[in-house]
């Protein structure tokens, strides 16, 4: 048994992304909790340094870097 044929799907228009920035006090929060999670990265990447674990020492510290990094975007673009 075969499935009719419904004809070609209908074309609904598809309205464009309206971008709001985040409120200040969002923004802020999101920042703080960012500077936390870089703060831990950062832990862990001096002590595997002081455990002589050196590539969970960088690893540590891209993952500090990178947070800070999307924290001060989230700050600057909203």
């Amino acid at each position: 048994m075969t499935m009719p044929d419904r004809g070609p799907e209908p074309t609904v228009p598809i309205p464009p992304a309206v971008h709001t920035p985040r409120p200040l006090l969002e923004r802020l929060g999101l920042v703080a909790v960012a500077l936390v999670l870089a703060t831990l990265f950062g832990g862990v990447a001096v002590a595997s340094w002081i455990g002589q674990e050196p590539f969970l020492a960088v690893m540590g510290a891209i993952g500090c870097v990178m947070t800070i990094w999307v924290a001060m975007l989230t700050l600057i673009r909203g």
